[in-house]
């Protein structure tokens, strides 16, 4: 089981990374030629000339003391009162005054998205209309549903023009570590 989980790990490391992948190359190739220097007959090959060093890479900056997830959720309690609005009980409500509130905190959290991210669909085409998906498509931009038959380009009604960010522009954290996890802070009037 351990060769198993070496073998994926290698796999994945080569894949996503030169360094790693040429070391691999150069492992394979000096075990080819010391099966080579024992056959008969056969003068054994020298190893492969060291590779020179590689440059170190400068140390990565220390991860950030707070979750981007937590800095989005908190700008958008703090522009749009967004946990407020779902964590309130509506039992005692009226519909007029949930719309009332719910249409706030839409606008406000719709601001909070397009200064943040400037979501624009991913097609340009209409819902509803019929749309190609062509071969070698991205999974992570196209979903497929219904009966996927056969090979791409595919072709089908567009049940939703998907959602793509122009930009991802999250406020810097530049709190203390122990107020990382705060969504909100404690509001207190003297």
């Amino acid at each position: 089981m351990r060769r198993l989980y070496n073998a994926i790990r290698v796999f994945f490391l080569t894949l996503f990374s030169a360094a790693v992948a040429e070391e691999v190359r150069a492992l394979f190739d000096r075990r080819a030629l010391a099966r080579a220097g024992h056959g008969a007959g056969v003068v054994k090959a020298e190893a492969p000339p060291a590779r020179p060093a590689e440059p170190k890479k400068p140390p990565q900056p220390p991860a950030p003391a707070r979750s981007e997830a937590l800095t989005l959720l908190a700008t958008l309690q703090r522009e749009a009162r967004l946990v407020d609005f779902l964590n309130e009980p509506l039992a005692g409500y009226t519909d007029a005054q949930i719309a009332a509130a719910a249409r706030e905190v839409h606008r406000d959290c719709g601001r909070v998205l397009d200064r943040l991210f400037a979501l624009a669909p991913a097609v340009s085409q209409e819902e509803g209309t019929e749309l190609e998906v062509p071969a070698g498509f991205d999974a992570g931009r196209y979903r497929l549903a219904g009966s996927v038959v056969g090979e791409p380009p595919f072709r089908g009604r567009l049940v939703h023009h998907g959602w793509e960010a122009a930009k991802c522009e999250l406020p810097a954290w530049t709190g203390s570590a122990s107020a990382a996890r705060i969504v909100a802070p404690v509001e207190v009037e003297l």
